[in-house]
This record gives C-alpha cells, structure tokens and sequence, in this order.
C-alpha cells in the first residue's frame, strides 16, 4: 500500500512538473508574439520612420533572434489549440522574414514612404483640439520621410515607381478612402493643395507647415520622374520567392503550376455557368442600373435584409447581437459621363454580391467577430488566404443555398465576379515572374472580364505589384475551405450540421485555413507542420 501511495505522489509530482513546463512554455511563446508585433510595427509608428539601411539590419538581426527563441520553444504535450498557435507564430516569423528579405519596401516601392501620409489631407478642418498635436507631427515629418526615401530607394522597381509617380498626380478613378467630391483632386500633390487651402482659410497658423509638406511632395514627384530610368530594377519577385511564401507563410499545398490550374479551372467554371445562366434567362428583362443614390441605398438596405433573413431561416450561421447595419463597399458617384468602374457595374445592377463578399457574412461580419477575440496570439493574425477565401466562399455558399431562386439575373453578376477572381492569378503571376508590366496587366484584365475597367484593374493590380501573393488568395483560400468543409463533413457524418460549421470556422479565427482545418478535424500531426 505504501508502494502505491509512492507512486501515486510521484506520478502526480511529475504530472505536475510536467504541466508547469508546458504553461511556462505557452508563456514564452506569448511574449514571443508579443515581442513580434513590436519589431513588425517599428519605424511605423515613430515619428521619424528611420528605415535607414543601419535600422533595417538592426531589426533583421532581432528577427533572427526571435525565430532562434522560437525553436526553442517545445510545444511537446500541448493541446491541438496551443500547437495550432505556435505554427502560427512562426507563420508570423515566415512573414516578416519575407519582407526582410524580399519585398524590402524601403528600398524597392517608392509608394511605400507615400502610404504614410496619403490619407492625412483627408482630415477636416479646423483640426480638432484632440488631434491637433498628431497633425501637426504628421505634417511635419514628410520632408524628412521623404529626404530618405531618396536616400534608401537603391532597386526600386520600375513598375512600382511608376504606380507612385501615378498616384502622386493623378485619380486614379476609383478612390483611396477620400472624401467625395464631385471634382476629385488629381492624387495625393492634388489633396494637398486642398489641404492647404482649407487650411489657409480656417487654421492659418498651420499654413507653414503644410506649404512645406506640399513642397517636398512635389520635389519627391520631381525626383522620382528625374531619375525614372535609373529607377527601374525588377518589380517582380520570381516565381520561386513566390512559392516559397504561399507554402511558408499561407501554409498552402499549392505551387504557381497548381494555381495556373486551378485558375483555368475556375475561369472555365465561370464561364461555363454565366453562359448557361444567360441562355436561361435569355427573355428576361435586363436589370436596371440605378438611377440615383436613394434608389442605391434603398437596394443596399434591402439586400442586407434579404441576406439576414436568409442566413437566418437556413440556420447558415449566426450573427453576433453586436453586428448592426453594414454599409457596402461600392458608394453611390456620379462620374462624367455616366462611367462606372466594374464593382460599379456590377452593384447598381444588384447589391448582393458584393455585400455578401465584403460586408455580410463576409468581411465586416468576419472582422467584427475577429475584433471580440480575446486569444493573445490569433487576435493579431489575419492571414490574407482565410480572409479573402471567406468572402469568396460566401458568395458560392448563398447562390448555392438558394439566395437568388427568385433572382435569376442576378447569378449571372455572380459568375462575372467568379471570373474576375479567377483572373487574378494567371495575371499575378505573369506580373511575379517579370512577364507583363502594369499596363500589360490592365489590358489583360479588361479583355478577359465583362464590365472590367482599366481603372478597377489597375485599383487591384496595384496590390499584385506591391504584396506578392495576394491576387490568389480568392480561389486558393475558397478551395481550402471547401476542401474543410468535405473533410469535416465526411468526419461527422449525418450529425454534420453546416451553420455549426461555420460558426466554428470563424471562431478558430483568421488563421490559415490549413491550421482552422487541423483544430476543427483534429486530423493533422506534428510532423506535417514540422513541429520540433
């Protein structure tokens, strides 16, 4: 009996010490994140935005020494949740590694010291008193952000110069989150000359600071224009660079060869329906365009009405209590001579496809819920994959659900969109492997997608040019989700309900779909996320 006892407390001693061990661990791995997200915001936040090559090498050097601490971190005995952080952690590492080594934006995009003060003219004036400070700190800091980006841009890419060049002296047709206006300054040189008028007018004592500002925009759209033909390294990353960050950071079983597939696929896909859904409806009425802005909203609130109602009577998941009214992502303009850009063409026709995609259930909905999460290391994450895959997903998942029964037109804006994500990768990936140039790339996609615009195109090929990776992410992340929902499906057989499904998708948060898939399923091991 003494024996047993004596077993028994050692047991639990161990038990025991083992446990400390693994909470000391998790532990580490949280202040590892945390750590992580101070040098992925440093020079952002700092007034002086010190990007210098000695700052730069400085924070690589802490990288290495983040990604050393995590490899040292042993995630032996954890439970799939804390496991699934911790591949989640060194996507983070995988991610910033990338930027350090690859992107470099300091070096290699000149809109990326832009993109630090872009929106400040926005800011009406008088400035509040409780900003007033901030402004005057922003303002004062372009000079000399500027004055080093002429310093520190030693390869910037042709086509990434040119897209900067662009958007300091021109519209770009679409909109950058500014006021509406029914004459809109011509870009960012543009805004801040109304700024500065604004400001002459109603702040006078800030008209110094701005008139310098102004200055040295012009004088780096000078520069930039001066020495375009020595500006002019590659824009692209190459195709192997790529495929390293969809399998690295996206954790995605895909290559560039699989997508091109995948893409073929999906663009047969689309076409495939849209012509079978316009043969169908063929003695149908067009849908009409609306005609004014009351009209529009009155559509937008109606399409939110019918996709909660929806959602609801089909138990498709469930909408938090704190999710009131989403706005939608395509606003109502007049533009000269009735021209819309392609979400344009699409949303006065029919508002459901993109308020699904970008409002509900897609991307507000999806990032009200991530807001509310309180986990220390996936509150940070929004994996690019996950996020763009849901909005997409949502849209095939409601057409398929029966949404448009009595809207048969409408599917067929929903097909046109389909094709348009599934360009997005051929294209991308002709711009990654230095294949097109930016004006090759809007061509590309005006001839290959109805109602698609060279304004629209170069709106989204902007984001193909300066984060590699990100045209895909529509098709690969649906696929991913679907290829989750069968496996979890199959898994629990006729007890499989598909509102419950998607609760928890959104509740393991906006990680890979690859770690959603291995906590919901628990099918996955350590060895195939290389686990120590």
């Amino acid at each position: 009996m003494l024996r047993a006892r004596t077993s028994l407390s050692l047991f639990l001693l161990l038990f025991t010490i083992a446990c400390a061990a693994q909470d000391s661990n998790w532990d580490r791995l949280v202040q590892l994140h945390k750590d992580f997200m101070a040098l992925r915001d440093a020079g952002k936040k700092d007034p002086a935005h010190d990007f210098s090559p000695t700052a730069v090498r400085s924070r690589a050097a802490q990288l290495g020494e983040l990604q050393s601490r995590l490899q040292a971190i042993s995630p032996t005995g954890w439970s799939i949740a804390r496991k699934v952080d911790w591949v989640l952690v060194r996507t983070e590492l995988n991610d910033l590694d990338f930027r350090y080594r690859v992107i470099r934006p300091w070096a290699r995009d000149p809109s990326f010291y832009l993109d630090f003060f872009r929106t400040l003219p926005f800011t009406d004036v008088p400035v509040a008193s409780d900003k007033l400070n901030d402004f005057r700190i922003q303002v004062r800091s372009i000079p000399a952000l500027l004055g080093q980006a002429r310093t520190n841009l030693t390869e910037a890419g042709g086509d990434l110069t040119d897209i900067a060049i662009f958007h300091l002296v021109h519209y770009d047709g679409v909109g950058q989150g500014e006021p509406i206006r029914d004459v809109p300054p011509q870009g960012i040189v543009g805004w801040f000359e109304d700024l500065q008028s604004r400001v002459q007018k109603q702040q006078p004592d800030f008209t110094p600071d701005v008139q310098q500002a102004l200055r040295s925009i012009r004088e780096y759209h000078d520069w930039l224009v001066a020495n375009r033909t020595k500006l002019n390294y590659p824009s692209a990353i190459g195709i192997p660079e790529y495929n390293w960050y969809i399998k690295h950071v996206r954790l995605m079983p895909y290559t560039a060869d699989d997508l091109h597939v995948i893409a073929d696929e999906e663009a047969s896909r689309a076409w495939t329906f849209l012509k079978i859904a316009q043969n169908a409806n063929r003695n149908l009425p067009e849908l009409p365009l609306a005609k004014t802005k009351e009209e529009y909203d009155a559509r937008v609130h109606q399409a939110e009405e019918l996709i909660r109602s929806f959602l609801a009577e089909n138990h498709l998941l469930t909408i938090p209590d704190y999710v009131g009214p989403q706005k939608t992502d395509a606003f109502w303009i007049q533009r000269t001579g009735g021209k819309r850009h392609f979400w344009e063409e699409l949303q006065y026709r029919d508002p459901l496809v993109d308020h699904i995609h970008a409002s509900l259930p897609g991307h507000r909905l999806d990032f009200l819920i991530h807001e509310h999460d309180t986990r220390p290391i996936r509150r940070d994450s929004e994996d690019g994959g996950r996020i763009e895959g849901w909005g997409f997903y949502c849209e095939e998942m409601l057409l398929e659900a029966g949404l448009l029964k009595d809207r048969p037109r409408v599917r067929e804006l929903f097909y046109i969109a389909q094709l348009a994500r599934a360009m997005r990768i051929p294209v991308e990936l002709k711009i990654q492997n230095g294949d097109i140039s930016m004006q090759q790339a809007i061509q590309f996609m005006v001839a290959k997608v109805p109602f698609m615009d060279p304004n629209l195109a170069r709106y989204d090929l902007e984001v193909y040019f300066r984060q590699p990776g990100y045209g895909m992410n529509y098709i690969a992340g649906k696929q991913q989700i679907e290829g989750l929902l069968a496996a979890r499906a199959q898994q629990l057989g006729d007890k499989f309900d598909l509102g419950q499904f998607h609760d928890q998708f959104l509740a393991a948060g906006m990680i890979p779909v690859a770690l959603a898939k291995w906590e919901m399923t628990g099918n996955h091991n350590d060895k195939e996320f290389d686990l120590p």
